[in-house]
Parts: C-alpha cells; sequence; structure tokens
C-alpha cells in the first residue's frame, strides 16, 4: 500500500488542476469535486493508517526531481507514525472545513474556485508532511505559503484583507529564508537533504553548524506557525472567510512549524541551546497570545490569538526534548478538533448575525443557535482544559513535563503555562459569555451594512462538521485518558517518552492546580462581564496593560520601527545609488556617446569638397606637427 501512498497527494492536486481550469464552467459541480478529493485522500489515509507497518519507516522514491551535479534530490514520500498522523489530521478536519465551506459559500460567485484554492492547501500541505527529504518539505511549504495568500486575501474588494494576505506572504518570507538556509548548510555539511541522511550524519557535522542548523529551521517555524516575534500576520488572516481561518489555525498551516521541529527532532536533540531557545520562544508565544487575547472584541481574533497561545504550548513541548516530543503532537491533534470545531462555530454565529464579528454586538444568541452553542461549548471546555475533555489531558502534560525541568526553568517555563491556563480560561469564558449569554444588543442596533439582525441556525451542511469536531473534542480526550498509547505510536519516529527530572511542584498537585486557574479563570471572566451589561461600544478610558493589549502589545509598532522604516529606508537609499549611481554611469556613457557621435556625424556631409578641405587641413596639421618635432 505504501507504494500508492502517492495518491495522498495526487487527489486534492487534481482536483485543484480540474477546478481551475474549468473556471466559472465549475461553479455547478465545483465545490462536489473539491469535497470528494479530500474525502478519497481521508479514506485512503485511514486504509495506510490501519495496514502500514509505522513499527519501521517506509521510504517510497517516486522519481528523480533534481540531478545535478552533487545535488541528487528524489522526491519521495515517508510513511511512518508521525506523518501518517498528520495526514489523517489534514485530511480528515479538512474534509469537514470543506463540508463547511459548501454551506458557508454557497452564495459566492466564485465558490468553484474557492475550493480549488483549498484543494491547493490541502495538496501542499501533504507534500510537506509527506517529504522524505528537506527539499521536498520546502516545496510543499512554498506551496501552503502561495494557497494561504490566496485565500486570506479572498475578499478582493476589501483593502484590509489584500493588506493581510500581503502581511502574510512577506512575514512568512522572513521565516521561509531560515529554512532555506539551513537546507544550504545541510547540503554542505551533509552533501544531501534527504531525512535519512541528514539524520544519519550529525555527528560529522561540527556543534555550531548544528546549533545554527536549529536556530534557523526554528525561524522557518516561528513564521509559518505565527510564533514570536514572526506573528503579527496571524491575527490579520482573520480577513480570510472563516472556512480558510479553521483551515489555517487548526489542522494545517500554523502546526508545520511544529511538525518541522518534531521531523528534525534529531538536529534539535544534537544541541541543547537550540531545544532552548525553541523552549523559550514557545513560553513568551503563549503569554503573548493569552494577554492579547483578553482584550480583543472580535471573535475570530480572539480564537486566532489563542491559536498563537496553544501553539506556544507545543514549541514549549517540542523544545524539551525527548520527554515531551509526542506530548506536543498529542496537544496539535487535540487542538485541531477543538479549534477547528471553535472557528466553524464562530463562522455559524456570523452566519446568523450578518457577518458581524463584534461580541459586543452579540448576547443571549444560545436560544436562537442551540446546536452552535453546544457544540462549541465542548470546544470551549476543552480548550481551557476541563476534565475529561482532551485538552486537559494534552495541555496537563506539559505542563508537567516544562515543570519537570526543575531550578529557573522548571519554574519560568513552569509557572509561565500555568499562568497561560489561567488566562486562557479567561478570556474564551468572556467569549462564550458575551456571545451566548447576557442581554440580547443586538436587538437595540443594526449590523454595520444597516441591516436588523435576526439570529437563525445554520443549515445541516454546516451543523454536522461543528457537531464531528465536537465529539472529536471529547472522544480524542478518551483516547489520551489511556495513558501513553499515542506516544508509543510516535516512538519509532520521535524516541520513547522519556522521565522528566524533579518537578519544582510536586506531580499529583499539577492537574489539581491546572484545573484550580482554569476555573479560577473562567470564574473571573463571569465577574467580569457576566454580572452586569455589555455595553456595545468599546470603553476607550481603560487601563494601559489594557491599552497595550489592544495594540498587539505593540508589536506591530516595534516591528515598524525596527524593520519596515529602516528596511524603506535602506531600499530608498539603494534606489538613489542605483539611479544615480549605477544607472547614472551607464546613461552618462550612453549620452556621451551619443553626443560625441552627433558631433562626428556633422563631419560626414556627402560632398566632395568638405572631404577634401578636410584632408588638406589634416595634411596642415600633420606637417605641422613634424615641423615642431624636428625644429623644436
Amino acid at each position: 500500500m505504501t507504494a500508492s501512498s502517492w495518491l495522498l497527494v495526487a487527489f486534492p492536486a487534481l482536483g485543484a488542476l480540474v477546478l481551475l481550469l474549468a473556471g466559472k464552467r465549475a461553479r455547478p459541480w465545483g465545490h462536489l469535486l473539491g469535497s470528494a478529493t479530500v474525502s478519497l485522500s481521508f479514506v485512503y489515509g485511514l486504509i495506510l493508517f490501519f495496514t502500514a507497518d509505522t513499527k519501521n519507516v517506509a521510504d517510497v522514491k517516486l522519481f528523480s526531481w533534481i540531478p545535478v551535479s552533487a545535488l541528487q534530490v528524489d522526491f519521495g514520500l515517508r510513511i511512518d507514525a508521525l506523518s501518517l498522523t498528520f495526514v489523517l489530521l489534514i485530511t480528515g478536519v479538512g474534509m469537514l472545513i470543506h463540508f463547511y465551506s459548501i454551506g458557508y459559500m454557497a452564495e459566492d460567485r466564485d465558490r468553484s474556485r474557492f475550493f480549488a484554492y483549498l484543494n491547493l492547501f490541502v495538496a501542499s500541505m501533504l507534500i510537506l508532511v509527506l517529504g522524505n527529504s528537506f527539499v521536498t518539505l520546502y516545496l510543499g511549504w512554498e506551496g501552503v505559503g502561495l494557497a494561504s495568500y490566496l485565500l486570506i486575501g479572498w475578499y478582493q474588494d476589501r483593502p484590509s484583507a489584500a493588506t493581510a494576505a500581503k502581511k502574510a506572504f512577506l512575514m512568512n518570507r522572513v521565516g521561509d529564508v531560515g529554512l532555506a538556509l539551513a537546507i544550504f548548510l545541510m547540503f554542505k555539511y551533509v552533501g544531501s537533504t534527504g531525512y535519512a541522511e541528514v539524520f544519519g550524519a550529525i555527528d560529522k557535522i561540527p556543534a555550531g553548524a548544528i546549533t545554527a542548523i536549529a536556530i534557523l529551521l526554528l525561524l522557518g517555524a516561528c513564521g509559518k506557525s505565527g510564533q514570536f516575534p514572526l506573528q503579527a500576520w496571524l491575527p490579520d488572516a482573520m480577513e480570510g472567510p472563516t472556512p480558510v481561518s479553521a483551515l489555517i489555525h487548526a489542522a494545517t498551516m500554523v502546526t508545520a512549524g511544529v511538525y518541522l521541529v518534531a521531523r528534525a527532532h534529531e538536529i534539535f536533540n544534537a544541541t541543547a541551546d537550540g531545544r532552548l531557545i525553541v523552549t523559550l520562544v514557545g513560553t513568551v508565544t503563549l503569554l503573548i497570545g493569552c494577554v492579547i487575547g483578553c482584550a480583543y472584541d472580535d471573535i475570530k481574533k480572539v480564537l486566532a490569538y489563542s491559536t498563537v497561545s496553544q501553539i506556544g504550548y507545543m514549541m514549549l513541548a517540542v523544545g524539551l526534548g525527548p520527554i515531551a516530543y509526542a506530548l506536543g503532537i498529542m496537544h496539535l491533534v487535540a487542538h485541531g478538533f477543538f479549534k477547528a470545531g471553535l472557528f466553524l462555530g464562530a463562522g455559524s454565529v456570523m452566519h446568523a448575525m450578518n457577518d458581524e464579528v463584534d461580541m459586543r454586538k452579540y448576547g443571549g444568541l444560545r436560544k436562537h443557535l442551540p446546536v452552535t452553542f453546544w457544540t462549541f461549548a465542548l470546544g470551549y471546555l476543552a480548550l481551557i482544559g476541563i476534565p475529561p475533555l482532551s485538552g486537559f489531558f494534552t495541555k496537563d502534560a506539559i505542563i508537567e513535563a516544562a515543570l519537570s525541568q526543575g531550578g529557573w526553568r522548571g519554574w519560568v517555563m513552569g509557572g509561565a503555562a500555568l499562568l497561560g491556563a489561567g488566562l486562557t480560561a479567561f478570556y474564551m469564558t468572556r467569549l462564550m459569555v458575551m456571545t451566548f449569554f447576557g442581554k440580547e444588543r443586538w436587538k437595540e442596533i443594526k449590523s454595520s451594512d444597516g441591516r436588523d439582525f435576526h439570529p437563525h441556525e445554520a443549515p445541516a451542511v454546516m451543523k454536522w462538521p461543528m457537531i464531528i469536531l465536537a465529539v472529536g473534542s471529547v472522544g480524542a480526550g478518551a483516547f489520551f485518558a489511556l495513558g501513553d498509547r499515542f506516544a508509543e505510536w510516535l516512538s519509532p519516529v520521535v524516541g520513547p517518552l522519556e522521565e522528566g527530572g524533579h518537578s519544582v511542584i510536586p506531580h499529583a498537585l499539577v492537574p489539581i492546580l491546572t484545573v484550580a486557574l482554569s476555573v479560577l479563570g473562567a470564574v473571573a471572566a463571569w465577574l467580569f462581564v457576566g454580572r452586569k451589561d455589555v455595553p456595545v461600544e468599546r470603553p476607550e478610558r481603560v487601563s494601559a496593560v489594557v491599552k497595550a493589549a489592544r495594540n498587539d502589545l505593540y508589536g506591530n509598532t516595534l516591528n515598524e520601527t525596527l524593520v519596515a522604516r529602516p528596511g524603506t529606508w535602506l531600499a530608498r537609499a539603494l534606489v538613489y545609488v542605483d539611479n544615480r549611481g549605477v544607472d547614472g554611469a551607464v546613461n552618462g556613457l550612453a549620452a556621451a556617446l551619443g553626443g560625441g557621435s552627433g558631433r562626428l556625424r556633422r563631419l560626414q556631409t556627402g560632398f566632395v569638397r568638405s572631404y577634401a578641405l578636410s584632408m588638406l587641413g589634416g595634411t596642415f596639421l600633420l606637417l605641422a606637427a613634424l615641423l615642431l618635432v624636428r625644429f623644436a
């Protein structure tokens, strides 16, 4: 079966090609083809899941891709426990998002093109996780970047969407440069970019080069997964349609960075400094996402910053090394279920509320959207880590692993993870209360386009994906509660789950403390917004902390000051040098030659008498020169 694993990628890739070539002719059936191709990939992924020998790694060579001198790159796929985990997550959640999009995008005139882009996205992501070399991974990496650019900027009539798409594309390019440089270093020291060759030659690579490769890989991961300091593009990606938000923020693009670190775990195992930087990036990012999420009123942006924070937990886990590689992937799988469900639930709310995203204009919607409310509630409970849902088991395991680092690392990383649990409960409870409880504020106002609100439940094609994802949030929790089964499943790839060191807090107290902080955060949010009327207009007189959080902790300002403006000044200086120096020299030489040739041309009159006069004048000049030399 593994020999035909290329079909996993072929189905959505072919779907994207057909839909793009068909154009508007595909409008009546494009959504059906787009959904069918991803469904076929999911079914084939299930077959591989049950038939493949995941205790071993199977590399399937498809063809020789880059046979250039010393650089020999085969296009091949790697079938193992890690890649199959991502295949099922990408195609499973992606399939549900495709089904949901049938209803959500029903009125869009270019719906078939939208499904073509979704198929391209899924195909690129599958290449990324199935490739058996870093170059093949890079191909999928760039394909995902292109597809995300097209999807984030879907609403082309909105300047904000176009800006968000360009911002995502450019910020990801920064990370992509890091990944490309890491691949160049691998080729320099190993002579190959294949996983087997690179990992087999770790001992031959100098320690400094290993650390450099690890840091460059992390830079790539930060770009794609929206981690500090390249996280600013992720919330702006909410400008795309809500199914795109679910696809990017749940099961696909933002998890690519975590996959990269997990796949390259042997490189990170060889550099303690590299792992420490990964954990610090994850720790800082999870706190940034939590703090900003507490201040936003836009339902999609709250979920976006929640994603930033949760990916921070995953990066923290994979940065801890062999004691937590599997834990990071475990949380990634759980997050794929409940975050996709939350985004689809947010889309259902927007669908019912004339595409309004401001939670201050919601309130009391649980009575009007019962299915959306209950499915959203299960995702909410999973995200804040309430047992027995999946988020409790995965997040608690990461917190325990962080605390087991001991010393200052245990206190800093474990403390940040615990604080993040409380803040997550606060901003998610705030979202729940402002959206589904309290006064029906929407009755007193109109939407931004002047229409009255008439909340209504989504059609069945949108409800069933939400229900399945909600059940998945519960079912994944039951699976993870069985113990280390998932870690054992991944052990042939990332190694066995090792025991941590001495925890700064007794292990028995960690789950109790985690749940207590989550409950405390939820109660605080209820006291903050649940016991009083929420004003429709956002208060402007707020504390400096809230003001900073509303401004993304001034991250965009810092990027503008430290990167964008100096970059603009440098670009303008280079343009000046190019125009006046390089082009000036070339243009000046051309002008001089043109002027000289023009003057010479005047001598070519075509009259014999002019030429005779010139010859006579030249003869006199020559004689004068000879006489001057002779008698000087």
